[in-house]
């Protein structure tokens, strides 16, 4: 019990030094401030655990070179969602879907219509990620449009997303939780849905409340957006062919890496055939920040733009100021921030891991697992809390698993209700935490800070509530027939 205290002093620290910086800097504070938080609490943890646990520094090298190099393809994959964001918008992809769904989908029934199409689009992909990236940037666009505010649409994108990817055989996390605890894996999606279905039943009833409550944008106003829209991009059906081909290929399992980059370049080559009045405008103002003096070829300024647009941040001048927040674009330049999170974060947990501290917490939290509710609202507890110590979804689900597989063993228990428990905490909460990679990387696709969504991630706030109230009624849960003699 001791030691549990002492690891929660780097935990204590951490959360004191983000909530001052949120207080005074805002969402700006992933600009720098909460990288400092994380590398001080690093810093206490380390000092902690070889002052009075006795761990050799070698310890803590290995584990942040460990931590780190599991989240490089992550890092990897957020550049190239930057890329996409910048050439899906100066291609006019993202315009085209606005305007197209901004026609379509009635202000009123918007925010239940957004959750279910990223929970099919995810289901069917497996990656709530690359359907935020994707699909829930242009449904951004067209909830603003209509009037409703960041929270709210991303709160309905993220819902949807995470659903789709929880129950989806395709998603790396469901397979993940299924096979560490040897769960076949349509057992474990089954079994889910017992949780996952009235969770994503009451949140579609919640954001249609909210829908129907809200007073939309008279036709009007919706009109003037995609006029400006129109009037400054060329939009087209044909550009819904980039969309489309980077969704065949994710269902075709073709590895995510390989799908963004392939999307980057195919909305490149968009954005040179469909806006190349843009991309010469972006290309020409490269070569002017850049002190090049007289003419340059036409590849050459046709290049620089696209290069420009998949790199840095870029705006145009649309002459309506929310349209112009709309097509502002970041790039790959505008992920930099969140990546140095992300490298911070995974310091501070393979610390915390490697000086024993997590452990510890562990270990104390053993003693409330004595019936089936405490049982199931301890693992619920501790994927939740894990999302917020380590600040990674998958080593959350692994360790979570991992710290329970012999409880729910020895307790008589059915492997799939652990797998569940599981996937009904560290998956879905772990957007929810600022800090944490899932957390930083939504915040910064949707521009839209953790702290201002969270309240209306309805699905992943109520997933964790409703597996501890279907463990409180027992339906469903069985323990394992005892062999026979």
């Amino acid at each position: 019990m001791k030691k549990a205290l002492i690891s929660l002093i780097p935990i204590i620290v951490l959360i004191a030094m983000l909530a001052f910086n949120v207080s005074i800097l805002g969402s700006d504070s992933i600009q720098g401030a909460s990288q400092v938080a994380l590398l001080l609490a690093t810093g206490i943890a380390v000092w902690l655990s070889m002052w009075l646990f006795k761990v050799p520094w070698s310890a803590f090298e290995e584990g942040i070179k460990s931590n780190i190099g599991n989240v490089t393809s992550a890092i990897v994959i957020l550049l190239l969602i930057g890329a996409i964001s910048g050439t899906w918008t100066m291609s006019g992809i993202v315009p085209t879907m606005i305007c197209y769904g901004v026609k379509v989908l009635s202000p009123s029934f918007f925010l239940p219509a957004a959750c279910i199409i990223c929970a099919v689009v995810s289901l069917m992909l497996g990656s709530s990620w690359t359907t935020i990236a994707t699909v829930g940037v242009a449904l951004l666009g067209i909830g603003k449009a209509e009037g409703f505010s960041d929270g709210l649409i991303a709160g309905a994108i993220i819902s949807g997303a995470y659903f789709g990817d929880k129950i989806s055989p395709l998603s790396d996390t469901t397979v993940l939780a299924s096979s560490i605890v040897s769960t076949p894996l349509f057992s474990h999606i089954r079994y889910m849905l017992i949780t996952t279905v009235p969770s994503f039943v009451i949140t579609l009833i919640a954001f249609t409340v909210i829908g129907l409550s809200v007073t939309p944008e008279t036709p009007a106003d919706m009109g003037l957006f995609t006029d400006v829209l129109s009037a400054k991009f060329h939009i087209s059906p044909w550009l819904l062919v980039v969309p489309l081909i980077t969704g065949v290929l994710i269902a075709r399992k073709t590895p995510a890496l390989i799908v963004l980059a392939l999307s980057v370049v195919l909305a490149s080559f968009a954005a040179i055939i469909f806006q190349p009045d843009i991309i010469r405008g972006i290309g020409q103002g490269t070569a002017l920040a850049h002190g090049i003096q007289g003419p340059l070829s036409e590849w050459k300024i046709m290049l620089a733009g696209t290069v420009e647009s998949i790199y840095n941040t870029v705006s145009l001048e649309t002459g309506n100021a929310q349209v112009n927040e709309l097509v502002m674009s970041r790039g790959m330049t505008g992920m930099l921030n969140t990546v140095y999170l992300i490298i911070c974060a995974m310091c501070f947990g393979a610390c915390m891991r490697a000086g024993g501290m997590i452990d510890a917490l562990m270990k104390a939290m053993r003693k409330f697992t004595g019936n089936r509710v405490g049982l199931v609202a301890s693992t619920v507890g501790t994927g939740a809390t894990l999302n917020t110590f380590v600040c990674d979804q998958y080593l959350a689900i692994m360790l979570t698993a991992n710290i329970f597989k012999d409880i729910y063993e020895d307790s008589g228990y059915e492997n799939r209700l652990l797998s569940r428990s599981v996937e009904d905490s560290a998956t879905v909460t772990s957007v929810l935490v600022p800090w944490n990679t899932c957390g930083m990387t939504q915040a910064t696709i949707l521009s839209t800070p953790t702290l201002v969504y969270l309240p209306y991630c309805f699905f992943n706030i109520i997933s964790p509530l409703m597996s501890i109230l279907v463990a409180a009624t027992g339906y469903k849960i069985f323990k394992k027939k005892a062999p026979s003699a």
